[in-house]
């Protein structure tokens, strides 16, 4: 009886192994993990903001509806739950794209402000925040790409025959991934370079 429960045993993990039953869990963590550095790297920018408006408001204070806005986006991508769970939730998914996009714009106005404050452009604090804004921009638009990729071969692994009868078995479906559009918008980062010449009389 036991020997017939371990050929059973057996019988099922080569079966499991042979219907793509373990390449789905493998290509399935892969987007997990591709999806948590985005997150990372977001929550970097995030973090990266209120020092950012900080410096400014002590140069630019009039400019409060940039300041504002730039806070209110901030809250609001922090209001949203960005859990692993959130990639197999398209509706989801979109909303919290569409609030990083929010975020993005009003990030790249309020650096654009810099350019009618000299003194701001050459304020050390800024150029250092300025710099690492700069560098997590790159560092989001790499782990998107590599979340972009994940999501392919995952994607790509549910829906081949034989591994799409082993997902539909077992509830597996197609991942959400950033849209062309998305990637339009990414396409050409913030531009968040200013010269910190004196301007001139």
């Amino acid at each position: 009886m036991q020997a017939r429960l371990i050929a059973l045993l057996v019988l099922a993990a080569g079966l499991l192994g042979g219907c793509g039953y373990n390449q789905i869990q493998a290509v399935d963590e892969q987007v997990t993990a591709a999806w948590s550095e985005v997150l990372n790297q977001y929550q970097r920018r995030a973090d990266l903001i209120p020092n950012l408006v900080q410096v400014v408001q002590g140069y630019a204070a009039h400019e409060k509806e940039v300041l504002t806005r730039v806070t209110e986006a901030r809250a609001s991508v922090a209001g949203l739950k960005a859990t692993p769970e959130l990639i197999n939730d398209p509706e989801a998914f979109a909303k919290f794209q569409a609030a990083q996009a929010q975020l993005s714009g009003a990030l790249s106005r309020l650096l654009a402000v810099a350019e009618n404050y000299p003194n701001l452009k050459a304020d050390g604090a800024f150029r250092d925040l300025q710099a690492q804004v700069e560098g997590t921009e790159n560092r989001i638009a790499v782990a998107r790409n590599r979340y972009i990729k994940a999501v392919q071969d995952y994607n790509v692994t549910v829906r081949m025959f034989p591994s799409n009868l082993t997902a539909m078995l077992f509830g597996y479906k197609t991942k959400s991934s950033f849209s062309v559009e998305d990637e339009k918008a990414l396409a050409t980062p913030p531009a968040i370079r200013f010269d910190t010449a004196p301007a001139a009389k």
